[in-house]
């Protein structure tokens, strides 16, 4: 084994380590919020909490949606609910939306340098292989839109393995600045107020 890959091997290791603290934080962050702050009886307690903090509290957010989007081991359906609660839906998508198109950018732009060896520090060649055999196909960049669209889809790693294709930056930067407001709204909303709607729902029925 050449120096090469020991030093891929470490960096992989390093990550799923990250990766794992990043796994716990997260769940107790969920707890908190809805043990301590009861964030479920009251969607503003948050907001309310940082509002003292605000300008650097939206630094500090900002740059954790970039980071999370360019190591994609960070729970980012976490963070990004938890920049609606505690901004707002008007600022808290501001900050969603413009931290994940930079850190959308900058991980395209690492593959596209470092190709498959970037990709291969976050993933296994198994589930590489499984997405790049769609690079092939004429219909991948409609495939790309749809997920990019959709709030459950892995945008990361789909990003990722679209830095492998043939499609220009430019053409990258416009599908995801189009697309990328629509998963976010989506999937922030419905955690959000999703809940709420069904307990309303059910009392109802």
């Amino acid at each position: 084994m050449n120096k090469y890959s020991v030093n891929h091997e470490r960096l992989k290791k390093i990550f799923k380590v990250i990766g794992i603290l990043s796994i716990v934080f997260s769940v107790y962050l969920v707890f908190y919020l809805v043990g301590k702050i009861d964030i479920l009886n009251n969607p503003k307690a948050l907001s309310q909490l940082i509002g003292k903090h605000l300008l650097i509290g939206g630094i500090a957010f900002f740059g954790l949606q970039v980071i999370q989007v360019i190591i994609p081991i960070i729970p980012g359906g976490v963070t990004t609910v938890v920049g609606f609660l505690a901004f707002g839906p008007t600022l808290g998508l501001f900050l969603n939306f413009f931290g994940i198109i930079i850190g959308s950018c900058i991980l395209f732009i690492l593959v596209r340098r470092y190709g498959k060896s970037f990709i291969l520090l976050f993933v296994e060649d198994k589930q590489l292989e499984k997405h790049e055999k769609r690079l092939s196909t004429k219909t991948f960049e409609k495939f790309f839109i749809l997920n990019m669209i959709s709030p459950m889809a892995p945008a990361d790693l789909l990003i990722m393995i679209t830095g492998l294709s043939r499609i220009s930056f430019k053409r990258f930067l416009l599908i995801i600045v189009i697309c990328r407001p629509i998963s976010i709204a989506i999937y922030s909303y419905f955690w959000i107020y999703g809940g709420e709607a069904i307990k309303h729902f059910l009392m109802a029925s």
